[in-house]
């Protein structure tokens, strides 16, 4: 074979190359970092899945690019969180950042993507600051706000005619959060927040305080927990003979992926949130059907929130044509959109929360039953935010 013609060969190989390569850009490189050990191991698996339903439902492409995931288990611990998340940016150079449940973690992964200007979606922590203080144009929420569920159940409770209530919960800022805008509603409407109780995270040494709430013979009570230790509350709760004599009302996580292990002792609670078991929606029915189909369990709503931000996600890709650096465009598409979310359809703020219903709903059986809406198209005051 003559020079010449292993020439042509090669760069006939080349250009085929180049023309392939043209063709299919680069993976579009995803960073999950979630807790999948600890107290909220079952909620970060829960967000991934539903964030990967949805990838799959588009044939494994947003906005054109094929997605390839990183891992990193949080654990949980916002002391790890810094390091954990530059591993992510600087050692995998993945593109977006999906994460966290915790809102400590959460917090120093905003900081993080605030610094770099790494896009960053939300899918559960409800830190006020993250869509507040220490918002970004290239930092999103596919959740909530930890004033959202807690403001909507201080109007249910102020308008059921309860004047003193006893809060309780870990003392770290979602906890702290959804107390205040809890407090925030019930005072407005005639109540009065009489005792703030709270324990450590993750803390589930519960006794102390239901002895001194016992004492305090509130009209009602109101708790902020999730994962492992809203079971060991409810438990403990109903165990004290508390459920019988104070009501207790919560954030929906003291109910959502936990009625399983807390049985009898949850039924008939009422709490608030974004979503509810069995809308009834044909856009609920077919997401449930399939993430069951998928994953065999039932989703709840952390699946629901990581659905949601690889639905946001797409949006924004869609519209920068899967250009990342191209963060005013993401930010403009999401403001315009209306996601058609499983818990019904939202907006995006201009703080970039979630603006949407919040339900109330009652615990039935093995699933938290919509009772109706406690707030229409809430939306976060965005405080401190300076977008």
């Amino acid at each position: 074979m003559t020079k010449i013609r292993l020439h042509l060969i090669a760069a006939a190989a080349v250009l085929c190359a180049s023309a392939a390569s043209a063709q299919a850009p680069a993976k579009l490189k995803v960073g999950l970092m979630l807790p999948y050990t600890g107290t909220y191991a079952s909620l970060g698996t829960a967000i991934e899945n539903g964030f990967k339903q949805y990838v799959a439902e588009q044939g494994g492409k947003l906005g054109g690019r094929e997605i390839e995931f990183v891992k990193v288990d949080d654990e949980s611990d916002p002391s790890k969180a810094t390091d954990n998340v530059n591993k992510l940016i600087k050692r995998d150079n993945v593109d977006v950042l999906i994460g966290s449940v915790h809102s400590g973690v959460a917090m120093a992964m905003a900081k993080v993507a605030k610094d770099t200007g790494t896009l960053l979606i939300v899918p559960n922590a409800g830190a006020d600051a993250v869509t507040g203080a220490m918002c970004a144009q290239n930092i999103f929420r596919s959740s909530f706000s930890n004033w959202q569920p807690g403001y909507a159940m201080g109007e249910v409770v102020a308008k059921k005619g309860h004047k003193k209530v006893v809060t309780i919960t870990w003392k770290y800022a979602a906890g702290d959060e959804s107390v205040r805008g809890f407090k925030e509603a019930f005072e407005k409407g005639g109540g009065k927040v009489v005792k703030e109780l709270s324990v450590p995270f993750p803390n589930v040494e519960f006794q102390a305080l239901l002895t001194e709430i016992a004492a305090t013979r509130p009209d009602a009570v109101y708790t902020f927990f999730a994962g492992g230790g809203a079971v060991k509350f409810v438990k403990d709760y109903a165990g004290a003979g508390l459920k019988k004599s104070i009501p207790l009302y919560g954030a929906g996580f003291l109910t959502d992926g936990t009625l399983e292990a807390q049985g009898l002792d949850a039924d008939g609670l009422l709490t608030t949130l974004h979503y509810a078991d069995a809308l009834g929606t044909p856009r609920d029915t077919s997401f449930r059907l399939a993430y069951a189909k998928a994953y065999k369990q039932q989703p709840d709503v952390y699946a629901v929130q990581g659905y949601d931000a690889a639905q946001m996600l797409g949006v924004g890709l869609a519209a920068v044509k899967g250009d990342t650096s191209k963060k005013a465009e993401f930010a403009d598409a999401l403001h315009k959109a209306k996601i058609d979310s499983p818990r019904g359809p939202f907006t995006i703020s201009r703080f970039n929360n979630p603006v949407q219903d919040i339900y109330l709903r009652q615990v039935t059986g093995k699933e938290n039953k919509l009772v109706g809406v406690a707030s229409k198209a809430l939306a976060d005051p965005g405080r401190g935010c300076r977008l």
